[in-house]
């Protein structure tokens, strides 16, 4: 099961990936550190400073995206 923080404002989101077998955890810099892949709004480019932060996981711009395709790119991305 991966681990896969999502910014707050993407609960429909958050539960779709649950429902995949994800875990999910809310986007912050103590996450980020050990999560797998980090999905994000895209409305804020540096959501809690994520440009500036160490992380080797992916980050998806759910920017126009539905819920399912967002975790067809999650999957992707880990696979």
């Amino acid at each position: 099961m991966a681990k896969i923080a999502v910014e707050n404002s993407l609960q429909d989101v958050k539960d779709a990936l649950q429902q995949s077998g994800h875990e999910v955890v809310s986007v912050d810099n103590a996450n980020l550190q050990n999560c797998d892949c980090c999905v994000i709004s895209g409305q804020d480019e540096d959501v809690l400073g994520i440009a500036e932060t160490a992380t080797k996981a992916s980050v998806i711009n759910a920017q126009g995206m539905t819920s399912d395709q967002i975790v067809e790119r999650v999957n992707q991305s880990l696979s």
